[in-house]
């Protein structure tokens, strides 16, 4: 029936997204080595706005430990140096007047330890939102029955979006898996 597979669909799809979400998030969790989504979230103000960093400067990594920044406009390079240290990320920017470099750090074990576990909640919210999309999924399905729809084709419907969910959570763990053993990398 159309309108299953359109239910169907749309958890497919926002799974999808769910998982996008991860690997943005995730990106956000250095593991020793430098990469501009480290920076990615940051918001400086730019003429009265808070605006994304990577909208107002080139963000590159010349090396595996050093991220440089060169912002399109020189004058506001002391304001995107403020949001780094005000950011709360760790890193100590130095600015020439014309590039921000940032030094990236090795981890350390108990560094990298906490670096997992902050990827382990990430992968749990993962798990939780691909679970409330099946949920979501399986009650507009059980609203067909009241508009006639067979409650065997509601229950198959139901079994493929279960295996649907269990494809997407075992991705979210690969994806932990994957991460997990870029952090602990020395």
């Amino acid at each position: 029936m159309e309108e299953i597979e359109l239910y169907l669909d749309d958890a497919k799809d926002t799974m999808e997204g769910a998982i996008k979400h991860l690997i943005i998030e995730l990106g956000k969790i250095r593991a020793g080595k430098a990469t501009p989504q480290m920076l990615e979230g940051l918001q400086i103000e730019y003429y009265g706005s808070m605006t994304p960093l990577q909208n107002v400067a080139t963000i590159n990594t010349p090396d595996a430990r050093t991220i440089a920044i060169r912002p399109f406009e020189k004058k506001i390079i002391n304001d995107i140096e403020k949001a780094i240290r005000n950011g709360n990320l760790g890193f100590a920017p130095s600015n020439d007047g014309e590039m921000i470099r940032i030094s990236v750090p090795p981890l350390n074990e108990e560094r990298r330890r906490e670096l997992v576990k902050r990827a382990k909640n990430e992968i749990e919210t993962a798990k939780i939102n691909i679970r409330n999309i099946r949920q979501d999924a399986n009650n507009s399905l059980r609203k067909l029955t009241k508009e006639g729809v067979a409650e065997d084709l509601i229950k198959l419907s139901e079994d493929r979006v279960q295996k649907l969910t269990d494809g997407y959570v075992s991705k979210v763990e690969q994806i932990f898996n994957a991460k997990e053993k870029e952090i602990m990398e020395v």
